[in-house]
């Protein structure tokens, strides 16, 4: 990964926002800011840089994203990630906008892309504070507020906003699916990062887990209607509350259209997670919010067949909480429950939200 040099970044931001530009700060953001105690992996280190052009001063977000195994290998993969982020950033409501996009050359310079080696995506600054923040005072015991009920509305009717805008593209929307199965960064990436053996998690357990995503695969394969505006990575870590119910998202992935149970799904599960690290199941604070999140989004969207589309994405994200790698600290009994969750409602034709911890095997 390049190195950021205070010289090579001055030099940029000179080049960028003119030749006045004095810089203040720059630093990686602290891991308590973005990172709970549960999460310890990440794809990239973010910089938060300070600068100052005649009386204004500003601060931005560099982010890099190194080589992995979920499907970052190459530079071009690497790339491609920068490249979309910067052009579609801007189209979703409420999100961060992004500033540029450029390339580390192979002296570790910041400049234009025609001897790039790595890229990287510039975002503007947002105060706030994640939204995991509030779910981890809840699971450290902490009373459920008003304003925890008022923020999980809010965000279900997020999504109905977001999602209420569709598109028209058969072909996207089975790619779409496709990639829910094969990308890098979805099921087929995750079970490959599973140990061999890692207690009842075998290699049996996590394939049988593929089959079943892929035959929802083929059982949504014409639900193209569906196809609409996402998020792609709505979790607590990239949800920023700055005060009350007001917030902003961040780091949107993989795609600007998609299944709408994607982003339900994305969030939804880390009421259970912590649920479940909590009191072993799902129940008290984060039962109510789990239900409340869900209720509000079906009557806000009149999208009742989102629990006919879910089970295959909360199959993915469920292999995401479940995973050594990204949660090493979880106990082999969650992560039990965790498969059992995958497994019935992979099994089921329709997720049913109060059904939770009969799926969970509690």
């Amino acid at each position: 990964m390049p190195t950021l040099s205070k010289q090579s970044l001055v030099q940029y931001l000179r080049n960028r926002f003119g030749p006045d530009v004095e810089l203040l700060s720059y630093g990686v953001i602290g891991k308590e800011s973005s990172k709970g105690t549960q999460k310890r992996y990440g794809y990239g280190t973010p910089v938060k840089v300070t600068f100052q052009v005649g009386r204004r001063v500003q601060s931005v977000v560099l982010e890099t994203m190194k080589p992995g195994p979920f499907g970052h290998e190459h530079m071009a993969d690497r790339a491609q990630a920068m490249l979309w982020d910067y052009d579609s950033y801007g189209r979703l409501p409420r999100h961060v906008k992004a500033l540029d996009v450029g390339a580390f050359d192979a002296k570790q310079g910041l400049r234009s892309l025609a001897d790039a080696q790595e890229f990287f995506v510039l975002n503007e600054w947002t105060d706030g504070a994640s939204y995991h923040a509030d779910l981890e005072r809840l699971a450290k015991g902490g009373a459920l507020r008003k304003l925890d009920r008022q923020r999980t509305i809010m965000l279900a009717r997020y999504l109905t906003q977001i999602h209420s805008k569709k598109h028209r593209d058969a072909d996207l929307y089975k790619r779409r699916l496709r990639e829910l199965i094969g990308h890098g960064e979805c099921i087929m990436g995750l079970t490959d990062s599973y140990p061999k053996r890692f207690g009842f998690i075998t290699g049996d357990l996590l394939r049988t887990v593929e089959e079943a995503c892929n035959r929802w695969r083929w059982r949504l394969h014409d639900k193209a209607n569906r196809l609409a505006q996402v998020h792609g990575d709505f979790h607590p870590y990239n949800v920023l509350f700055r005060s009350g119910v007001d917030f902003a998202v961040l780091d949107r992935s993989r795609g600007e259209w998609g299944e709408p149970a994607d982003d339900i799904t994305a969030m939804t599960i880390n009421y259970l997670l912590n649920s479940l690290i909590r009191r072993g199941k799902l129940k008290g604070p984060f039962e109510v919010l789990f239900r409340l999140f869900w209720e509000t989004y079906l009557e806000a969207s009149g999208d009742k067949e989102v629990t006919e589309t879910a089970a295959p994405f909360f199959a993915f994200r469920g292999l995401v909480v479940a995973s050594p790698r990204w949660y090493p600290n979880l106990s082999i009994d969650i992560r039990r429950r965790l498969f059992r969750f995958i497994e019935n409602v992979l099994d089921v034709p329709r997720f049913d939200p109060g059904r939770v911890n009969e799926y969970c095997g509690v």
